[in-house]
């Protein structure tokens, strides 16, 4: 297995700038394995799943965890708050610019000139920074007051709707980027389905941008990810285990349910890495939107279905489907031969 055994082109007209409307207007490329895919919408799910499927879904909130600050010194800052890391939210680890510039204790304030963050050292991942949320206001009142959704960069339309990088059923603050799979689903969708006798689960993984970051390594085995905090509760397992079949709404839905199963913990830190040769536990369906090249969501989906990802990807960019975060969706069968 090598990183080139997980490239694509993909041009720069299918990234998708802005979320489509209605939200499961989006398109839906239908796996059937050696047939030919069928090219659906999101809001044909109703016709696609069945009686006694279990429709898992990840439940984070993203936080408007982007902060534009600058130095003291006038220079321009910014900070990506990533995770918590005490009960408080005092604590983060962030992704900041420019890290090579910035020291410890150094503060970055907002345009009146206060103080709203102090750089910290090195995170246990190397990769990023520990920082303090400064100020009397709890820290998520300091970001809806001064943060911006993080979008990721390649996303350059402004985002006129913030909802509109949220799932309809998010509760629990915490994620820095969205699992957007769930962003096309909505409450007359999903109470549809549930009439239908689609059951719908929830679980819990806050999601880091590792999730998405590419990998640098020739062999994809190398790649060290970092770990994310997940939460799946015993009734939901139990469900998983009653179902006719389990249907993952996103990879990070897939990643918890997987973990659960894999490290035998319900709850905890995952550093599970899918690819090529892991034993799939849980999920048989997955509703998945389209990844970037050379990521560890595109291994997972190899080892998933296998090589045929690369045929289903090429008709989605001859057929001028949109791709990655506000993009369309595919939904994927492990069994399908």
């Amino acid at each position: 297995m090598q990183l080139a055994d997980f490239d694509y082109l993909l041009p720069a007209e299918r990234i998708a700038q802005t979320p489509i409307e209605p939200r499961d207007a989006a398109r839906l490329l239908v796996d059937r394995g050696s047939a030919s895919p069928q090219h659906r919408h999101v809001s044909d799910l109703l016709e696609i799943l069945e009686p006694g499927d279990l429709l898992v879904v990840n439940d984070t909130k993203v936080l408007p965890a982007r902060l534009r600050l600058r130095r003291l010194t006038g220079g321009a800052a910014e900070v990506l708050l990533l995770e918590a890391l005490d009960p408080q939210r005092r604590t983060w680890e962030a992704m900041v610019r420019p890290a090579r510039k910035l020291h410890v204790g150094e503060q970055l304030v907002d345009e009146s000139g206060v103080a709203v963050v102090e750089i910290g050292g090195r995170s246990a991942a190397g990769d990023t920074l520990l920082v303090s949320v400064l100020g009397e206001d709890d820290p998520l009142d300091t970001l809806v007051r001064l943060g911006e959704m993080p979008l990721p960069p390649y996303i350059t339309a402004g985002l006129t709707d913030p909802e509109r990088y949220q799932t309809v059923y998010a509760a629990e603050p915490g994620s820095a980027a969205a699992p957007t799979a769930g962003l096309h689903l909505t409450p007359t969708l999903l109470d549809a389905l549930f009439a239908h006798g689609v059951d719908l689960a929830r679980v819990e993984l806050v999601v880091g941008l590792d999730t998405f970051k590419p990998i640098s390594v020739d062999d994809p085995k190398q790649h060290v990810i970092h770990s994310e905090r997940y939460r799946v509760s015993e009734a939901t397992m139990e469900r998983c285990r009653e179902a006719r079949r389990v249907v993952a709404v996103g990879t990070t839905s897939v990643r918890a349910l997987e973990s659960a199963a894999t490290l035998g913990e319900l709850q905890g830190r995952t550093r599970l890495f899918i690819h090529r040769g892991y034993d799939w536990k849980v999920v048989d369906l997955m509703l998945t939107n389209f990844h970037l090249p050379k990521t560890t969501l595109l291994l997972m989906i190899d080892s998933f279905i296998g090589a045929r990802w690369r045929t289903l990807y090429e008709t989605a960019i001859a057929q001028e489907y949109r791709f990655l975060s506000f993009g369309d969706a595919m939904l994927l069968d492990r069994r399908a031969l």
